[in-house]
């Protein structure tokens, strides 16, 4: 169980180097020279822990990690670590944390503070209970790092404190306040590089030494014969029964370091008179008296377990959860500030004859629970977290994909929600809800086949997928189906496979109960259904060209090619780029062809009408065949015949080639046909209107509606109506800049110009 930073003082109780100078004199711990090795690299791990690291490394590759291999067997370890009053719990914990011997069971090693069960230091002491992003920072190597260590980040860890973003002040012994010109984070920034400790560890440190109050006991200056004297990390604070004993020991050795010499008071900066002091020199003392000795990590300074002298007694703290408890104020001190992304080094312990798996959290009731040995899958939509804990207020350490299949090993039994025990393939051993876990069958798929008449189908097909399962006795096993490109093609849980659209998918056919799958690749072809053109006839004068513009239907069509063909020659031409060019009077056909559809153009050549013959108004703009400039304000047949003069006989028709006369109302798609005195036709013109693309003579919602389905390829336009639909006049197929044009001109915010 994790205890706030906030609780009072005596549930943060820790010493210093003294500390457990008594448990020396009783204990029968012995001097251990054992043969320390480091090994970086989760590969040089013992196996129990590889997963758990893998996981880690998966979020964060920058982080690395070094084995540290104590040569110390476990049982000693356990058998030193578990002497009375070594290792403290809070009382209000229940019996599975506390010692419950006869004469020792709740004994207040200090005020609130009882001796701790074997089971819970074995908890604490195994270090993989706490592979994960969190927890592992109690293994974070705490030297000092002048590229990552910066006032910002120690400001974030201090967020939510009295210290964060403060000035500091302090009284003297006189009782006179002084005020610096420099934030608590100055300070502790200073005192890392001064003790070579990281900057972030000791403002950790601070916030779970002394909470979050500046008015703290131990920081305030005002203790009653300790005036003036501060001790920001509690360091000789040791256990007394007198009302604030603890305090006092800790404001005794700020003062004159419980009787050290003048070289090791002049090395501390004792006494701890300013708030500057205290945080250097108790900065100096950590990293003297435990980092620089080979003592870390957090791990490391309450767990005595490497050094080459006498173990088990030189540990800061006595609180059996300190170190997973202080994980997290500096996991959410690093969170905040980004540094979970920066280059951290955690160093490990292994030691000899560890148990096979991790030992229990005491919260965790083995009564909970029954012996279990039956595979299980994740049943669940996506993925599944498998926790530290039966419940969701434990962290995750890892998550598995559905379908995953893992080892129920435990299976619960408690009161209101159901989690089980379970160990994935990789070794890693956590907790799942057991409704999101569904039993592996003895019977299983092996095997999936799967085939169809043909892996090419024409889009808007539907074909059946042939799915055999194997064995035969597992034949109505759950399977499921997907495709790797749903727009391309889709398939049902009947196995039916619907074209979409060209392209390729990779058809997936997978046991929900295992991992046996299957893949076959479709290929959806969408064939040609239809060409529109642009134009459907045309009359040219010799020497004029056109561009004959083809629309492939429909668009995602496989085949896109178009070819061209004149029917003669001698009349047409046709260069490079699909630009014909008439080159002699008389008739012919243009075919286009795609795939197996072909459509023809009549194309009718005529000698080229000279300027003496017909007569335009300067007002209007002639582009061979098509006019344009018309005065919107007077759409009318006589607006045709003041503003066009030839001695041909001229008629006009509309698109349905109705003959008009006088004031009938003319638009795009409007022909002037010029006549020869034998009724032959002379020439062609069509009128422009730009804007109109329905040809009604009138801009609104209906062309909108017209010139949108042509965008959507719903409806293509045709001849003049695509260059009435080109507003902006470049040439290009018309486009939804167009359709904006003409909705600005509907709502009068700006007129087309004709």
């Amino acid at each position: 169980m994790e205890y706030k930073s906030s609780d009072k003082f005596f549930l943060r109780i820790f010493g210093k180097v003294m500390i457990f100078f008594l448990f020396f004199l009783m204990s029968t711990s012995r001097v251990h020279h054992c043969a320390v090795q480091k090994k970086e690299g989760i590969n040089n791990f013992p196996s129990s822990y590889q997963a758990y690291l893998k996981e880690i490394q998966k979020e964060h590759p920058n982080w690395k990690f070094t084995a540290l291999y104590t040569d110390l067997d476990w049982k000693y370890v356990i058998d030193q670590e578990n002497q009375f009053g070594k290792n403290l719990v809070p009382k209000s914990y229940s019996d599975r944390w506390k010692n419950t011997k006869s004469g020792q069971y709740n004994i207040e090693v200090d005020a609130g503070w009882v001796d701790s069960s074997r089971q819970a230091v074995e908890y604490a002491m195994d270090p993989r209970n706490f592979l994960n992003e969190v927890r592992i920072l109690q293994f974070e190597g705490l030297s000092f790092d002048a590229d990552t260590n910066h006032t910002a980040g120690i400001e974030k860890i201090l967020y939510g404190t009295e210290f964060y973003n403060k000035i500091v002040q302090y009284k003297t012994s006189s009782g006179q306040t002084i005020t610096m010109d420099k934030k608590y984070s100055d300070l502790i920034l200073s005192a890392g590089r001064a003790s070579r400790v990281s900057s972030y560890h000791l403002a950790s440190r601070i916030k779970q030494e002394v909470g979050p109050f500046l008015s703290h006991s131990s920081i305030s200056g005002t203790v009653k014969g300790y005036e003036g004297l501060y001790n920001f990390y509690n360091i000789g604070a040791t256990s007394s029964a007198e009302p604030m004993g603890a305090i006092k020991n800790g404001l005794q050795y700020a003062k004159d370091g419980k009787g050290a010499t003048q070289d090791v008071k002049n090395k501390y900066l004792i006494p701890w008179n300013t708030k500057e002091k205290a945080i250097t020199g108790g900065g100096i003392f950590i990293g003297s008296s435990y980092i620089h000795l080979g003592q870390d990590t957090i791990y490391l300074q309450k767990f005595h377990v490497i050094g080459s002298g006498e173990l088990f007694w030189h540990q800061y703290m006595t609180n059996v959860l300190a170190p997973y408890s202080e994980s997290q104020i500096i996991y959410s001190g690093y969170a905040k500030t980004g540094m979970l992304n920066n280059d951290l080094s955690f160093i490990i312990p292994v030691y000899n004859n560890m148990p096979t798996v991790p030992v229990q959290n005491p919260n965790i009731a083995e009564s909970d629970f029954t012996t279990d040995n039956t595979k299980v899958y994740a049943n669940v939509s996506t993925t599944l977290n498998i926790r530290t804990g039966p419940s969701t207020s434990y962290e995750s350490i890892t998550l598995v994909n559905k379908n995953t299949v893992m080892t129920r090993i435990a299976k619960g039994r408690q009161s209101g929600e159901l989690w089980d025990k379970v160990q994935l393939e990789n070794g890693i051993i956590g907790y799942a809800f057991h409704n999101y876990l569904k039993e592996v069958l003895k019977t299983q798929i092996e095997k999936i086949n799967l085939s169809i008449d043909t892996t090419t189908l024409i889009k808007g097909q539907t074909k059946k997928l042939n799915v055999e399962i194997l064995p035969v006795e597992a034949k109505n096993h759950e399977v499921t189906y997907t495709s790797s490109n749903s727009k391309v093609a889709t398939i049902d849980g009947s196995g039916n496979i619907k074209a979409l659209k060209s392209g390729k998918t990779i058809i997936t056919v997978k046991a929900k109960e295992n991992n046996v799958s299957a893949k076959i690749e479709i290929q959806v072809y969408t064939p040609v259904t239809d060409l529109e053109l642009n134009l459907q006839d045309i009359v040219l004068q010799v020497g004029d060209s056109f561009v004959l513009q083809s629309t492939v239907i429909p668009s995602d069509a496989n085949d896109k090619n178009v070819e061209y063909q004149i029917k003669n020659t001698d009349l047409l031409i046709m260069n490079e780029k699909g630009k014909f060019t008439a080159v002699k009077s008389g008739s012919t056909k243009v075919s286009v062809t795609a795939e197996n559809i072909t459509k023809e153009v009549d194309v009718t050549i005529v000698p080229k009408v000279e300027n003496d013959e017909i007569q335009f108004d300067e007002s209007l703009t002639v582009k061979q065949n098509e006019i344009s400039g018309w005065d919107m304000e007077n759409l009318t047949v006589n607006q045709i015949k003041e503003k066009v003069h030839t001695n041909y006989k001229m008629e006009i028709y509309d698109l349905k080639e109705n003959l008009l006369s006088y004031n009938q109302r003319i638009g795009t798609g409007t022909k002037i046909r010029l006549l020869n005195e034998d009724g032959t036709t002379r020439m062609e013109y069509f009128i422009v209107i730009y804007g109109d693309v329905n040809g009604d003579g009138k801009i609104d919602s209906i062309d909108l509606l017209v010139l949108q389905r042509h965008i959507l390829e719903i409806e293509l336009l045709k001849g003049v109506a695509i260059s009435a639909g080109n507003i902006r006049q470049n040439g290009n197929n018309p486009s939804s800049v167009d359709l904006l044009i003409i909705r600005r001109h509907i709502l009068e915010v700006e007129f087309i110009q004709q």
